[in-house]
């Protein structure tokens, strides 16, 4: 389905926050996102503290050439600033109803901007 989905967003000019809980998706989502040639970056619980502030830089500027922002959902993303985001994507094999807040979230941060929203994983929305 995301195979479907992400180069009709590309295509469109969207821009992507994919969240993953488990890290080990995210470096699976890496090797995916490097097989189609989608630019993208990621942070997770590695990332270091000075290292986040350059990654949004990268993803927010005008001329950024970044499709799609890989995210832990555990990397702690208080304080992050990716209005230039219009689409969420929760992809997750051990998805949690629970999760369906995380997703409404993007009216509180985004709520003059369309935006919209996707789970993947045991359960499809």
């Amino acid at each position: 389905m995301l195979d479907r989905i992400l180069p009709k967003l590309k295509a469109t000019g969207h821009r992507v926050l994919l969240f993953c809980q488990m890290t080990q998706l995210m470096t699976i989502m890496e090797d995916y996102l490097g097989w189609r040639g989608f630019m993208y970056l990621r942070l997770d619980g590695t990332t270091k503290a000075e290292d986040r502030g350059e990654l949004l830089r990268k993803f927010n500027s005008p001329e950024s050439d970044y499709f799609v922002f890989l995210l832990s959902t555990r990397a702690g993303g208080l304080g992050l600033n990716l209005q230039s985001a219009d689409t969420v994507i929760i992809f997750d094999s051990d998805w949690n109803p629970h999760q369906v807040t995380v997703m409404r979230l993007h009216l509180a941060i985004w709520p003059s901007s369309h935006m919209s929203s996707h789970a993947f994983g045991n359960v499809l929305f």
